[in-house]
């Protein structure tokens, strides 16, 4: 690929990649802007990880070419790491080191003088809030703040871009939104972040989504754009019995498909002005009140479902 200079943080154009019979990568291209929170979403086994690590340069791609800062990750490797920063879902961090042992190790790893070391390595675990676990072992702090140590960590060497696989996987809420604060600060400071996600609430504030199904890019847009390409109309009804609400919802007449949601069942139609009253007649003989069903926004959960539910790899 040829080198370029412009606002494209990112351009991954072709992108495939087998494991023996498997096909885990098929053609993935896309583009992240300069100061973008890029977000890839999908199942297991989606390609998420895949991309993410032929991006860093970890994993050489079948086929197709990766831009990085408007460097050739497989013409020029080394020196596109000195761009970007990758943290795997399992960050290589020594529980039997100090948190400011860890640090000082990644920033001799990427050559960071000193005294920048110093003065980026105390920036950083300031912004975290981790200033006073300083000589705390690694082994030794919680889940949440050991994602936000590996953090610290993978931005030692200021890094103009940064992945991040499912990076909150197993964190706490309070952690989780911890965590988003760091990132947006980061973003507003201009650094590009492309990351891969299960939770369904943190895609909605990415800036652009990529919906990934059988290792193909299906969507890519923003969280409101994609909202506004799923078909039909959506209405919440609440159940104190919601698994049997959906079990007798499903297959009437119009509804094009039942998402459960906690005590809510979702419920995604093709007329609404149609199908409403079908609906209430529905729960009238199921006992369920009037007021319990009410038209409600779609989440990026309805989206994904709705868009790629029905599909299959081709």
């Amino acid at each position: 690929m040829t080198a370029e200079v412009n606002d494209v943080a990112i351009r991954a154009q072709g992108l495939s990649k087998s494991f023996g019979a498997v096909q885990a990568v098929r053609a993935a291209e896309f583009t992240v802007s300069r100061g973008e929170i890029f977000g890839l979403v999908g199942p297991d086994g989606a390609g998420k990880t895949t991309i993410m690590r032929m991006l860093a340069g970890v994993l050489r791609p079948d086929a197709g070419g990766i831009l990085v800062d408007g460097v050739d990750v497989g013409a020029e490797a080394e020196r596109a790491k000195l761009r970007l920063s990758y943290m795997p879902q399992r960050f290589g961090l020594y529980e039997d080191l100090t948190v400011a042992e860890n640090i000082f190790f990644y920033g001799e790893l990427f050559s960071v003088p000193r005294k920048e070391r110093l003065a980026r390595s105390t920036e950083l675990l300031d912004a975290a809030g981790m200033s006073p676990f300083r000589r705390r072992l690694a082994g030794q702090l919680s889940g949440g703040m050991k994602q936000k140590l590996g953090l610290v960590c993978a931005l030692i060497h200021t890094p103009q871009v940064l992945l991040l696989d499912e990076p909150t996987t197993g964190v706490d809420p309070v952690s989780r939104r911890d965590f988003w604060a760091i990132l947006y600060n980061l973003r507003e400071s201009g650094v590009t972040i492309l990351l891969s996600t299960a939770y369904m609430d943190e895609a909605e504030r990415c800036s652009r989504l990529a919906l990934l199904h059988g290792g193909q890019i299906r969507y890519c847009d923003t969280p409101a754009r994609l909202k506004q390409a799923m078909p039909g109309a959506l209405f919440a009804i609440a159940s104190p019995t919601p698994r049997a609400l959906r079990t007798a919802v499903a297959g009437q007449p119009g509804v094009l498909g039942v998402l459960l949601m906690g005590d809510r069942v979702h419920v995604r139609v093709d007329d609404p002005a149609r199908r409403l009253p079908e609906l209430r007649d529905l729960l009238a003989g199921l006992g369920v009140p009037d007021g319990a069903i009410l038209a409600t926004e779609p989440g990026i959960e309805d989206v994904f479902v709705a868009l790629l539910g029905q599909e299959a790899p081709t």
